[in-house]
């Protein structure tokens, strides 16, 4: 469909989002034309009691709370586009509630788990020098697995040890990385991508052909170097950011500094990290507060 390839190339081109999230979007809307077709209605003249059908279908087919959403989100995206082109003259979906969904807490490392992680590459190696930059910067900075394959070379200021990042929305932030980020960085920069740059690429991160890593490349890495630890967890790109999130609050961080290191636009997506202060609270109020136990030697 015409109208559908023009807005995915909007998504690519004009909103600068990646092709994973492409993906999902034509996904989405390839399931929402197929449902119209079995119910032979027409894209373009949608009415509201002809969505309320199509969520209870959604929702008979088992789709998760989250998948719902996000499926609304893309064809809401899709009609708001139509209509700031000219081609219908109201989007049905702009008043589609999403459904409500259970609060999922993110899901993180802790320390322990994380050392396991770092000791698999093997660094005398140039991919394994690739590997564990990828988890040192993925946890170091918070990054998102797309701002992290984006990074180039010359987004790196290594004498004030900060990258700069573009982020959701084309917008740019600098982030900052430690000590351990840095050495295995320098190694990498001197040795494994020097031999992996064999088409000249301003890319950090390159895969073994030389050319550039994709998100999905990333996730693949990742599964390989989770199943050579003792860890049961299935791993992702995001859990490293969660991690990241979760154990600056955990050690005292504000929660408006990691927002802002995190690069949300909103206090609110940054709050569901809260939760592991939980745990450290009580820690701190049984071992600080006088009357939180009894002395049992009095």
């Amino acid at each position: 469909m015409k109208e559908k390839n023009e807005f995915l190339d909007y998504l690519i081109y004009q909103k600068h989002y990646s092709m994973y999230t492409k993906t999902s979007y034509e996904n989405d809307l390839d399931d929402y034309f197929a449902y119209l077709e079995k119910e032979g209605l027409d894209y373009k003249k949608i009415e509201y009691s002809d969505i309320r059908f199509y969520l209870m279908h959604l929702k008979e087919t088992c789709e998760k709370p989250s998948s719902i959403n996000r499926k609304l989100s893309s064809i809401r995206s899709f009609y708001k586009y139509l209509l700031n082109k000219g081609m219908i003259h109201t989007n049905a979906f702009s008043h589609v509630h999403g459904v409500k969904r259970e609060k999922m807490l993110p899901r993180y490392f802790e320390y322990h788990e994380l050392e396991e992680l770092f000791l698999v590459p093997d660094t005398s190696t140039i991919l394994g020098q690739r590997d564990l930059l990828l988890l040192e910067l993925l946890y170091a900075t918070g990054v998102r697995v797309g701002e992290l394959v984006s990074i180039k070379v010359s987004d790196i200021d290594l004498s004030e040890r900060m990258i700069l990042v573009l982020g959701k929305g084309n917008k740019e932030r600098m982030v900052e990385f430690g000590e351990y980020a840095e050495d295995i960085l320098k190694i990498y920069l001197k040795d494994g991508r020097e031999k992996l740059n064999i088409k000249n690429s301003p890319y950090l991160f390159l895969n073994h052909q030389g050319g550039v890593l994709t998100e999905r490349g990333v996730r693949y890495i990742l599964d390989k170097i989770i199943k050579k630890t003792t860890l049961s967890k299935n791993i992702s790109p995001h859990m490293l950011r969660h991690s990241f999130a979760t154990h600056l609050l955990n050690e005292g961080c504000d929660l408006l500094s990691v927002q802002k290191l995190l690069g949300h636009e909103s206090i609110s997506s940054t709050q569901i990290y809260t939760h592991v202060t939980t745990d450290r609270l009580k820690e701190v109020y049984y071992h600080s507060f006088p009357r939180a136990k009894m002395d049992k030697n009095k």
